[in-house]
């Protein structure tokens, strides 16, 4: 009896072999990648970030006190730049801690000749986030001269450079006209000075006017009066 002869399995394409092949060689591929990433990512979390960066610093503030403002200049040269003062000691003006800030006011009538001084001190500490105090206390000298340049009720206006008064000085002399209690209103001549000593700024403002059709001060001894007061105020900074 003839037997059929069995039929033959269905050959495979070369493509199929191909496919088959390249997909057994991948697996164990697969495997080893992926358990290598895992790995690294393990050492990447355990490890700090490279970008950190490190917290700002600046340098710490030189002076932590301020001198007292009424007692910073002496009572011959308040005399001599405010005569006519009823007060040698000054009127302070003001109020909070007089370690950060403090003021002091003289005003004096020599006949009709009126001269007044006003002197500041304020001190600035270093803070990371906004700079060191001596950079702080750069800043405020350019704010205590553009407050006077910007008023526009002030004619005249001449700003300088000041030598020989602490770290850095500058000032604005100018004219402005003011009214009094009665009314009545006067030329004057001012002047404000500014310096810096580290972080400690000195403000010196000086004024004068004549009443009763007297001369206001000149320029000139507007001038050497603020500066006087000024180097005797920056001398008590310690």
């Amino acid at each position: 009896m003839h037997r059929n002869a069995p039929r033959n399995a269905p050959r495979r394409s070369k493509t199929v072999r191909n496919t088959l092949a390249c997909a057994a060689v991948a697996l164990p591929v697969l495997l080893v990648a992926g358990c290598s990433s895992d790995s690294d990512q393990g050492k990447e979390s355990d490890s700090p970030s490279a970008s950190a960066s490190k917290s700002p610093t600046v340098a710490p503030a030189k002076f932590k006190k301020l001198p007292d403002s009424c007692k910073s200049i002496g009572k011959d040269t308040v005399k001599d730049v405010v005569p006519g003062t009823d007060d040698k000691s000054g009127k302070k003006v003001g109020s909070g801690d007089a370690d950060d800030s403090n003021s002091c006011l003289w005003s004096g009538l020599d006949k009709y000749d009126y001269r007044q001084l006003t002197l500041s001190f304020k001190r600035f500490d270093s803070d990371p986030a906004i700079g060191s105090g001596a950079k702080r206390a750069a800043d405020h000298v350019k704010q205590q001269l553009d407050e006077k340049s910007a008023n526009k009720s002030n004619r005249d206006l001449k700003e300088f450079k000041v030598s020989g008064v602490g770290d850095e000085a500058s000032a604005v002399a100018y004219e402005a006209k003011k009214e009094d209690t009665k009314g009545k209103t006067s030329d004057f001549r001012a002047e404000r000075l500014v310096t810096r000593v580290a972080n400690v700024v000195v403000t010196v403002d000086y004024e004068g006017a004549g009443f009763e059709d007297a001369k206001k001060p000149d320029a000139d001894e507007v001038k050497k009066n603020a500066e006087k007061a000024a180097k005797e105020a920056v001398k008590q900074i310690n």
